[in-house]
């Protein structure tokens, strides 16, 4: 059995779809962390993949923000599945149970422990010298510390007791523990590209609690041992689990699984190991064979982890409820024919569309349902209402009294007199002698209003005096006089730019104000700063803005163009740094 960890960076991320993401680690069971989808924004591509069963945990509180998923092939499918931590999130069954204890953990910090959607497990079984076994997969993504925000160092911190708690109590169940995801702690010296401050670098809160957390490996790391072949010896430790990276690993230096993409840090592998797979020590003693990192694996700012196994899982024949093809959205369940049969007073839905509001979507939903048409009526009328200012509706029919005095109006032809060539403008216009039949009030039969017939008549004298066309707006249009207006205009431009040279720009008085415009705009608008030559490799550097708060906020400054790396390298960027001067 093949078992992958990956964080993906948001699950929407992938250009060619979620399960050629998956069929490219060719591993049973893939988990993934950082998905940054809520439920609401899960479509079905991503939650139910063709040969694959999932698991989703979302973050309750942020849209894009943290999540986990596990995928399971078919053939290793579960037989339980579980969200979160706490046991607070699974309200159905088919969960795994084995909460441990929670008395140093109050209802509230429980509740924003898993609120987030930091974990998810599954558990499995398989066969091993004819006994059959359970081993149970728990999916994390760690909390980060933010420097700036002290609460969060503590949340990070109650986070990792939680898991700690909840492994061991499964542990002692008598099942099999595996923990891998992002843990967002590098352990070792051997794990950070540039460590500082070397002395009290096991003092940092996260790597004193992986140091209590995992079997003590320190010989492995001072060279003790063949890296291939692990001995009991390397076990020994206060902790119940294992890195199965440094226990097939223990002196491999520069094996990092994530880089700071802003700066190009995966150019130059100048980065960090902060995912892991963890195992209990007699499950790695016993079942794994390998582990190792895939660095050439792109996608993300990190990079997926992987680990092989003796055994071989078996599937369960009932998928687990958490099962994401079980979801409402998903299973079918959502709409039914019968909502689309039912009778419904028309009265009672299009008063209830104008009066309120849907309070969800799924309200929307069920009301479209109901009155597909209705609704789509009640929004196009709201719309046509509130442009044309008027009480009633265009878009709505109303009946019209037969007592109207009005006469009926013209009709205004079919739908194809819209897409039929206009005339020209300087076609001839029929007089209105011949348009208008004999008699003082016209007749029935001839379809523009005296009025119209008056137009007509000026706009025939008006062509043949003065030889130019009128358009449909009324508008002047001279390109039917001939060439003799023309002729005389660019003599008389001509003439007077003889006389007077500097009458020119009086022909065009837009002249001085487009120069004057031009120059006003490229006084405010200068663009960005030319870029400096770095001292170091002398190339140009780049433009970078401080997002950070502070009161640098929103400042300029160009640094190396080159990706970061480590000061003895070469090829990385040198320290060169300059603000951008503001009146420059």
């Amino acid at each position: 059995m093949k078992i992958v960890t990956w964080n993906i960076n948001g699950i929407r991320a992938f250009k060619g779809g979620i399960k050629q993401a998956l069929d490219s680690l060719d591993a049973d069971i893939i988990c993934v962390q950082e998905t940054k989808v809520t439920r609401d924004l899960l479509d079905e591509r991503t939650a139910v993949v063709e040969g694959y069963n999932s698991y989703f945990s979302f973050s309750r509180g942020r849209s894009g923000y943290s999540g986990v998923a596990t995928y399971c092939k078919d053939s290793v499918a579960p037989f339980a599945a579980e969200e979160g931590l706490t046991g607070l999130l699974g309200g159905h069954a088919g969960g795994v149970g084995c909460y441990g204890d929670h008395e140093q953990f109050c209802d509230d910090e429980l509740q924003r422990l898993d609120n987030e959607g930091r974990a998810v497990i599954t558990q499995h079984r398989y066969t091993c010298e004819n006994r059959m076994q359970t081993v149970t997969v728990v999916n994390v993504y760690c909390p980060r510390a933010d420097p700036e925000k002290p609460e969060r160092k503590q949340f990070k911190l109650q986070f990792y007791r939680l898991l700690q708690s909840r492994a061991e109590a499964i542990l002692k169940a008598g099942s099999q523990v595996i923990i891998l995801g992002d843990v967002n702690t590098s352990h070792r010296t051997i794990d950070h590209c540039d460590p500082s401050d070397l002395d009290n670098f096991d003092d940092h809160p996260g790597r004193k609690w992986l140091n209590g957390f995992l079997s003590d490996d320190s010989k492995n790391e001072s060279g003790g041992g063949n890296e291939e072949t692990p001995t009991d010896a390397d076990l020994r430790g206060a902790g119940k689990f294992i890195d199965t990276f440094r226990y097939f690993h223990p002196k491999r230096t520069h094996a990092f699984t994530c880089w700071n993409t802003l700066t190009g840090a995966r150019q130059t592998n100048y980065g960090t190991r902060i995912d892991y797979i963890f195992a209990d020590v007699r499950l790695a003693k016993e079942q794994f064979s390998a582990a190792d990192i895939m660095p050439e694996v792109e996608g993300s700012d990190h990079c997926p982890v992987w680990a092989q196994l003796r055994c071989t899982l078996l599937a369960s024949p009932k998928l687990p409820p958490l099962c994401t093809r079980f979801l409402p959205e998903f299973a079918g369940k959502q709409q039914k024919l019968s909502h689309f049969l039912v009778k419904v007073d028309p009265k009672s839905v299009t008063s209830d569309s104008r009066d309120s509001l849907p309070g969800s979507q799924e309200a929307e939903e069920k009301r479209e349902n109901l009155n597909p048409l209705g609704a789509a009526e009640s929004n196009l009328g709201k719309k046509r209402a509130l442009a044309v200012g008027s009480g009633t509706p265009k878009g709505k029919k109303s009946k019209v009294t037969k007592t109207s005095a009005k006469p009926p109006l013209p009709p205004q032809g079919s739908l194809l007199a819209f897409f039929k060539p206009k005339a020209s403008s300087g076609a001839p216009v029929p007089k209105a002698s011949e348009e208008a039949p004999s008699g003082a009030g016209g007749d029935s039969t001839n379809p523009l209003s005296p009025s119209q017939r008056s137009q007509m008549a000026k706009s025939n004298n008006n062509n043949n005096n003065n030889d130019k066309g009128v358009d449909d707006d009324g508008v002047c249009d001279s390109h039917t006089s001939g060439s003799t207006r023309e002729e005389e205009d660019r003599k008389t431009a001509r003439e007077i730019t003889a006389k007077h040279p500097t009458a020119e720009s009086a022909v065009d008085p837009e002249a001085p104000k487009k120069g004057a415009s031009l120059g006003f705009w490229k006084s405010v608008l200068r663009g960005p700063p030319p870029p400096p030559p770095c001292k170091v490799h002398r190339e140009p550097c780049v433009l970078r803005t401080v997002k950070k708060e502070g009161p640098n906020l929103g400042r300029q400054f160009f640094v190396c163009a080159r990706p970061q790396g480590h000061a003895a390298n070469s090829e990385a960027r040198c320290n060169f740094f300059a603000w951008v001067d503001k009146g420059k």
